[in-house]
């Protein structure tokens, strides 16, 4: 059984849980835990790119190199849809 992590979206209240075998978006979906928007869920059109504040991850497909660079990931910035939780995560929207 896969074990089950609680993401949270900092600065506000919402938590929700998902799984370590589900992409993090598709939990935040399921929940109706927004803020993120989503377009295509297969990691090419970035609208769901935020930063991983705390927390383990690992990205179970390619993110676009238009939309999450290296050194974005390094910041923590990673597409929702392409990550899954290792640990509790606490993310964030990108600001600029």
């Amino acid at each position: 059984m896969a074990r089950v992590f609680t993401i949270a979206v900092k600065d506000t209240d919402r938590t929700f849980p998902c799984a370590e075998d589900q992409a993090v978006l598709g939990a935040m979906i399921r929940e109706r835990s927004g803020p993120v928007n989503h377009g295509c869920c297969g990691g090419g059109c970035g609208v769901c790119r935020m930063r991983v504040e705390s927390g383990n991850w690992f990205a179970f497909k390619p993110m676009s190199a238009a939309h999450v660079s290296e050194a974005d990931k390094k910041k923590g910035i990673v597409l929702l849809c392409c990550v899954q939780p290792r640990s509790d995560l606490v993310v964030a929207p990108v600001t600029s």
